[in-house]
């Protein structure tokens, strides 16, 4: 009772930093994905922790926890997120079906095949719409991948990457022109939409790497030469 009670006075980030290995921490695991569904946040180093006492306690899993885990996951991208947490999971439930999808979910996104990815994520509103959220995390995925290749994105091409046309695709355009500084152009075809310069689509604004390597470390270097 006493530990119960102890237990009861810390958050769920404080036990598991305590002792991340403690199966009687669990439920309050599984009710803390719960929340992170409902408030929209996010604690990798809980789920994983989660993960790691369902392999020490195969009976306790619960699909539907582990399912959550993923999808909260996959909206991590471009973080590993998804790949540390399906190797926690048996091979035997990654067989079923819901997770073989979520798993083909991850490659279209890994491998930027975006009208793929939104094709399948339609087929499975079932199990992505009961994370709030969702769209919009992958929707910001495909711009910062788009952000990595392009200076200037054609209107099509950035339709298709986040799933959105018309007039939403207008709104969704004003929003970013006004507050991520989007400039809209038009091209011979369709509006270009020009990004935020960063050293992938602007090479030049890359550091020499020999620019950024410490004098004192250079001078470290000359005698291990010598």
């Amino acid at each position: 009772m006493a530990n119960e009670q102890e237990a009861e006075s810390y958050t769920v980030e404080e036990l598991v930093a305590v002792n991340p290995y403690n199966p009687d921490i669990l439920n309050d695991l599984e009710g803390f994905v719960n929340d992170q569904v409902s408030n929209q946040t996010y604690n990798l180093d809980a789920n994983l922790s989660l993960l790691r006492l369902y392999q020490f306690e195969p009976e306790r899993l619960s699909v539907q926890i582990v399912a959550r885990i993923l999808v909260k996951a996959l909206m991590a991208m471009p973080g590993p997120d998804f790949s540390l947490c399906l190797f926690l999971i048996p091979e035997h439930v990654q067989m079923e079906e819901q997770f073989k999808t979520l798993i083909v979910l991850s490659h279209y996104l890994e491998t930027a095949r975006f009208r793929q990815f939104w094709d399948e994520a339609a087929k499975n509103r079932n199990i992505l719409d009961v994370v709030p959220g969702f769209e919009q995390a992958i929707q910001s995925y495909a711009i910062h991948v788009l952000s990595l290749t392009y200076q200037k994105v054609p209107r099509p091409v950035l339709a298709e990457a986040i799933n959105i046309e018309g007039l939403a695709l207008d709104k969704f355009l004003e929003h970013h022109v006004a507050n991520s500084g989007w400039v809209i152009e038009k091209g011979a075809r369709s509006q270009l939409i020009v990004l935020p310069r960063n050293e992938f689509n602007h090479p030049e604004l890359k550091k020499n790497t020999a620019e950024t390597v410490p004098f004192e470390h250079v001078t470290r270097i000359f005698p291990v030469l010598s």
